[in-house]
């Protein structure tokens, strides 16, 4: 698997940074060229561990966290993680394996508004109105390979994740445009890799308090996953920031 290349840290820590330009990596970030115009931005240290954990608290005790039945080649199963989802009133709903979670108000979650501020801040053209919430409870808990191509998020949609609680491997493989091959819900990532040898793949390891940013053609050509990781054994809350539009 490739590595990514790294901006030199220069001491910025919360996502402070000089350069205001969206389209450039962020000092302390970590930019990942994936060719034909995708490309992931990483920060390591987005928030402050103090942060993190405030916020990591928060959304364990406060989140209205629901595991929902979802279908797998039209079959209903338990989906893997939990999970939750706020969106600005007025936007299309949002559906994905045949589930179609209710939305609710940012404004109920304070906190999630604060981090995202913190979001837009660090990447001034982005305007992130959804945010879907996950939780795995152990290493048993992931997310098969899939891509956020969703038609409600338009074109190269830009796509923020952030990491509180135990780290996890984020992984990319190139998209074969084939369904079956990859884009399974359902199926731990791990019996994927298997069959994938050859297929250009990238690995991340994302850390308590991190950000990591999708954008360009990403979702269209790359899939990605969090596979099963039986070592994990606590809590990962993650935040997937994204444009409705």
């Amino acid at each position: 698997m490739k590595q990514q290349t790294l901006i030199p840290d220069s001491g910025f820590t919360d996502h402070q940074s000089p350069n205001s330009n969206p389209n450039d990596g962020l000092n302390g970030g970590k930019v990942t060229d994936l060719g034909n115009g995708s490309d992931i931005v990483y920060f390591p240290r987005f928030l402050t561990p103090e942060k993190s954990w405030g916020y990591l608290h928060y959304l364990n005790k406060h989140i209205p966290w629901t595991r929902p039945t979802i279908r797998v080649f039209g079959k209903p199963c338990v989906q893997p993680r939990d999970v939750c989802y706020i969106a600005t009133e007025g936007l299309k709903e949002l559906s994905y394996s045949g589930y179609k979670p209710d939305a609710h108000s940012w404004d109920d979650f304070p906190p999630l508004k604060e981090i995202l501020d913190e979001v837009h801040k660090a990447f001034p053209g982005s305007h992130f109105n959804s945010l879907l919430l996950n939780r795995y409870n152990s290493g048993n808990d992931y997310v098969g390979w899939h891509a956020d191509d969703e038609k409600l998020y338009g074109d190269n949609p830009e796509i923020a994740s952030i990491s509180f609680g135990c780290e996890r491997d984020f992984l990319l493989k190139k998209r074969s445009y084939k369904k079956s091959q990859g884009e399974v819900e359902g199926e731990p990532p791990s019996k994927r890799l298997k069959k994938s040898n050859g297929v250009e793949q990238y690995s991340f390891n994302l850390k308590h308090g991190s950000l990591l940013l999708m954008r360009g053609n990403t979702q269209r050509d790359w899939l990605h996953s969090v596979p099963k990781r039986l070592k994990a054994g606590s809590t990962r809350v993650n935040l997937t920031f994204r444009r409705v539009m």
